[in-house]
C-alpha cells in the first residue's frame, strides 16, 4: 500500500467513507470523460505509443517504458520518450540530460527514462510532440509516459499497466477510489493491458480477461544485474516509490538480511533529518544502505547529508521482465500499430 493513498480505496465492497464520497467521484468521473470527448487531439506525424494506468499512483509504467525503449531499439527503431516530468520544476518542452540534470528540475523518473532513450519533458503533450518532431534527436516512434486519459495527443497504441497485487481497488473514481476515470471508459480507450506482479493467477488478470476484449499480458520486476552481493548482507533498505514493500520483499528474496525498512512517499524529497536517520541506522546496525535507482536519482545534485546518503547507499537496479510469449505479443501489437501508421 502506498503511504500517500487511503487504504480504504482498496476495500471491496466500498467502505462507508467511499460511499459518502461517491457523488463527488461521479462528478470527477463525468468531467474526465467529458474532457476527453471535447478535445481536439493533435495527430503527430510520428506514431505514438502511450503507457498509462487506470488508477492514481504507480503501477510500473516507468520500467515498461524503459523496456519498450530497449526492445524498440533492438528492432531497429529510434524511440524518444515524452514525459510530463512529474515532481520537476520545468514545464518544458525540455530535453533531459541524464548525467547533468537535477531531479528537482526534470523529475526523478525523467532521469531514469533518459538513460534508456532521448527524453523530452513537456507538461503540454502537444507542444512536446511538436518539439520531438523538430529534433535534434532522430525519432521513429514517440513512447509517451503516462497520459492514457489525456486527450490532447492522439495515440496509435495505448497500453495500461495494472499493479497485480493491488488491482483496481474498489472500482470507484477519485476521491472515493483510485480510478482516474470510469473503468468501462478506460477499457474502451485501451488496446492492451499489462498486469505487473502479483500471483501468476492474480484475480485481477483473470477478471480482466473476461471483461476486456484486447490482450492481457503479464510481467514482473526482476533484478537487472548480478545480485549476489546481497546474499547474507545486512541491509537497511529505504525507498520512496509507489510500492516500497515490494522492493523490500525482493531484497529478502535475494538473500539479504534486511534489518530495517524505511518507506517514504512516492517521489518524496528527503530532508537533512531523513538522511541523518538513515545514516545513523546503517551505522547502528553495521549494515549497508540499499535503495532504488529512482530514489538515487532524486538525490542527484544534493548537498549536505543527502549527498552523504547518496554516497553511502547502494542501488539495486531492476527491470521489467515479460514471459517471451507475452513479450512477443506486445511487440507484435506495437509493430502492427507502427506498420498501420506507415
Amino acid at each position: 500500500m502506498r503511504l500517500d493513498e487511503p487504504a480504504w480505496w482498496y476495500r471491496d465492497p466500498p467502505s462507508g467513507i467511499a460511499k459518502v464520497l461517491r457523488p463527488i467521484a461521479a462528478l470527477y468521473a463525468h468531467a474526465a470523460v467529458a474532457r476527453y470527448h471535447r478535445a481536439s487531439p493533435y495527430r503527430s506525424r510520428l506514431p505514438v505509443v502511450c503507457v498509462g494506468n487506470f488508477t492514481a499512483g504507480g503501477a510500473g509504467k516507468t520500467p515498461l517504458v524503459i523496456e519498450l525503449s530497449r526492445r524498440l531499439k533492438a528492432a531497429g527503431h529510434e524511440p524518444v520518450t515524452l514525459t510530463r516530468g512529474y515532481g520537476g520544476r520545468l514545464a518544458g518542452p525540455y530535453w533531459v540530460t541524464a548525467n547533468s540534470d537535477a531531479a528537482r528540475d526534470v523529475g526523478d523518473e525523467a532521469l531514469l527514462l533518459a538513460r534508456a532513450a532521448p527524453t523530452l519533458v513537456a507538461r503540454d503533450r502537444q507542444a512536446g510532440a511538436r518539439a520531438i518532431e523538430s529534433g535534434p534527436n532522430p525519432c521513429t516512434v514517440i513512447v509517451m509516459d503516462d497520459g492514457l486519459q489525456n486527450p490532447s495527443l492522439a495515440k496509435d497504441l495505448t497500453i495500461a499497466v495494472i499493479d497485480g497485487a493491488r488491482g483496481i481497488g474498489n472500482g470507484l473514481a477519485i476521491p472515493a477510489g483510485p480510478l482516474r476515470a470510469p473503468l468501462d471508459f478506460q477499457l474502451e480507450i485501451t488496446d492492451a493491458i499489462l498486469v505487473n506482479g502479483g500471483e501468476a493467477d492474480a484475480p485481477v488478470a483473470e477478471w480482466l480477461r473476461h471483461r476486456f476484449v484486447g490482450s492481457v499480458l503479464r510481467a514482473s520486476v526482476t533484478p537487472a544485474e548480478d545480485s549476489g552481493w546481497l546474499k547474507d548482507q545486512r541491509v537497511v533498505a529505504w525507498a520512496g516509490i509507489a510500492a516500497p514493500q515490494r522492493f523490500f520483499a525482493m531484497l529478502r528474496s535475494l538473500g539479504a538480511e534486511v534489518v530495517e525498512t524505511i518507506p517514504f512517499r512516492d517521489h518524496q524529497w528527503l530532508e537533512e533529518s531523513d538522511a541523518r536517520r538513515l545514516l545513523e541506522l546503517a551505522e547502528q546496525h553495521r549494515a549497508t544502505l540499499v535503495t532504488t535507482a529512482k530514489d538515487m536519482a532524486r538525490l542527484s545534485g544534493a548537498s549536505g547529508l543527502p549527498a552523504r546518503l547518496a554516497a553511502a547507499s547502494r542501488v539495486l537496479e531492476i527491470a521489467l521482465s515479460l514471459p517471451e510469449p507475452d513479450a512477443d505479443r506486445l511487440m507484435s501489437l506495437i509493430d502492427t500499430a507502427l506498420t498501420t501508421r506507415r
